[in-house]
């Protein structure tokens, strides 16, 4: 390193070339030096190596030395000195330093304001000037304040950003109350905060409840037109809980008014008031119905000495139904009675009853059994039919037993068996009684038929009536049996009678003098019971719809369905 002054004096040529190698060498260090260079002019940069491993670049200006940069050895770097940054559009006011960005396709212009306050201000500069939105930090502050924001807009136009606490910001409904819709008279999707005015003189709808809330989240549902107990309001609770269960529930109150209240994940959606025309009242979507299922009844036999048919299968249930279920209701017919041969023939048994059912989606099957047939004397004829309840044995020099009831087996029982035949001497034969739904046949004797078996009493129309009386068996001489309590026909020493329709009765058995037909069984029947809200009004098959009190009961006497 070296320094010169630049000044070449008249010498020796020994003496020229070493000044001149002095004055090279000192270019080529940047007049390095601990001091200004001797004779230093304005202009001239030199370096100072006051300290060694950080020297400092100058630049003389003729009076003073103005440090440009250092230089640091160690770490290969140049630090500027005395300098600064011009950034265009920023600007000193007296509140504080202004950034203008400006949009050089455009004539507007906004203002980053940071000022004197802690305050950051942006502010149109163009269309109004006097207005700005501003983000201003408290006098102190502990700690850094990091906020996340939602990761996209808001669902419902008016909701507000929410803190959880915990610097977590989220979409929220401010309740300002309720925001009351059109009258609504088709399915929807509820919002939170919001009252709906229902419609469903047309027809049921559902209202699906919002698949996600929190806790203080309403709705509310009117009754607009006064029909809800007609066609229903489905409450679809769309994965949250309603009063703490998962399924679906349903409103079914004339006027009904209800808000419902989101609580927790454990309660879901509850009813927390009602208004002025009706109380809330959530009501599952499943209910109850009461079935009687009576099969139609066996067919007396025909003479010789016939027995009586045995009752329809006689069966009672209680189910819970789901709506839009469509149960399918079968009533079976009753059996013919036997046939007589005419003059010097012998006649045959009496056929078995058909089944009556009750089936639907979600629903146990109930199926009873028709009665089973009346037997007679004649080969081939004599063995009593089973079913539901058994038919009555015939009677003749050999005695005939009864068929079997509940075939097939059910529990509890849905009938009984049918009474044996007498062994006689000609001409007293007494045949046996068909099974009742609630008694055996009676067994015939040498002198008298077998009484039908008794039936069983049901209140389900609301009064008690009883169903399914075996028929009676016939006897070469009076008294022939009569038939069981709940339809069963009378036996006869001429034709049997018929049991009774809709009850499910079998047939008196007939004897020869004169020769004639078994009583036909009576047709079976299917009642339902239900709440009258609950009550659709959907059917097919025309069954006789009464009320009774605050239940409706259908009757199908012939085969039909019932949509829930």
């Amino acid at each position: 390193m070296a320094q010169h002054d630049y000044n070449i004096a008249n010498q020796s040529f020994p003496s020229f070339r070493s000044d001149l190698n002095n004055a090279l060498s000192a270019i080529q260090t940047n007049n390095s030096g601990t001091s200004r260079p001797t004779g230093a002019v304005a202009g001239q940069i030199w370096l100072d190596t006051t300290n060694a491993t950080s020297p400092t670049l100058k630049f003389f200006d003729g009076t003073d030395d103005i440090s440009l940069a250092t230089i640091n050895y160690t770490a290969n770097t140049v630090d500027w000195l005395d300098s600064s940054v011009t950034i265009t559009g920023l600007s000193t006011t007296a509140t504080g330093t202004v950034l203008t960005l400006s949009d050089t396709a455009s004539t507007s212009s906004v203002n980053l304001i940071i000022d004197n306050q802690k305050e950051i201000r942006f502010r149109e500069t163009t269309a109004n000037g006097t207005n700005y939105v501003a983000f201003k930090a408290p006098a102190s502050l502990s700690a850094d304040i990091t906020y996340t924001l939602p990761s996209a807009d808001a669902t419902v136009s008016g909701q507000a950003l929410t803190s959880n606490a915990s610097g977590t910001l989220s979409w929220t409904t401010i309740s300002a109350g309720t925001s009351w819709q059109s009258v609504q008279t088709s399915g929807f999707t509820a919002v939170a905060g919001r009252g709906y005015p229902c419609n469903t003189t047309s027809s049921a709808f559902t209202v699906t409840l919002p698949a996600s809330a929190t806790a203080g989240d309403y709705i509310q549902i009117v009754d607009y037109a006064g029909t809800f107990a007609t066609n229903k309001i489905t409450l679809g609770a769309n994965g949250l809980k309603i009063e703490g269960g998962t399924s679906d529930k349903m409103l079914t109150t004339n006027r009904e008014a209800v808000t419902l209240t989101y609580v927790d994940a454990t309660q879901g959606w509850v009813a927390s008031s009602g208004t002025n025309y009706g109380t809330q009242s959530i009501d599952p979507l499943s209910y109850s119905i009461d079935f009687l299922v009576v099969a139609g009844g066996g067919g007396g036999g025909s003479s010789d000495h016939a027995g009586g048919g045995g009752a329809g299968g006689y069966r009672t249930s209680t189910q819970d139904v789901n709506p839009s279920t469509v149960i399918t209701i079968t009533v079976g017919d009753g059996g013919a009675g036997g046939i007589n041969g005419g003059s010097g023939t012998n006649g045959t048994k009496g056929t078995q009853g058909s089944s009556s059912s009750i089936s639907g989606s979600g629903l146990t099957t109930i199926t009873s059994a028709g009665g089973g047939g009346g037997a007679t004397q004649a080969t081939g004829q004599s063995t009593a039919g089973d079913g539901g309840s058994g038919g009555g044995g015939g009677s003749g020099n050999t005695p005939y037993t009864g068929g079997s009831g509940n075939t097939p087996s059910t529990s509890p029982s849905q009938g009984s068996n049918g009474g044996a035949g007498s062994p006689g001497t000609a001409p007293s034969y007494g045949a046996g009684g068909g099974g009742g739904a609630g008694a055996t046949g009676g067994n015939g004797t040498g002198t008298t038929g077998g009484n039908g078996g008794n039936g069983t009493a049901s209140s389900i129309t609301g009064s008690s009536v009883t169903y399914a009386g075996g028929g009676g068996g016939a006897c070469v001489s009076t008294p022939a049996g009569s038939g069981g309590t709940g339809g069963g026909g009378a036996g006869s020493i001429g034709a049997g009678s018929a049991g009774t329709a809709n009850t499910g009765g079998g047939g008196g058995g007939s004897e020869r003098n004169p020769r004639a037909n078994g009583g036909a069984g009576g047709k079976g029947v299917v009642i339902l019971r239900m709440l009258s809200t609950k009550y659709t009004g959907t059917t097919t098959g025309s069954p006789t719809v009464t009320t009774d009190g605050s239940y409706k009961v259908l009757q199908f006497n012939s085969s039909g369905s019932y949509t829930a």
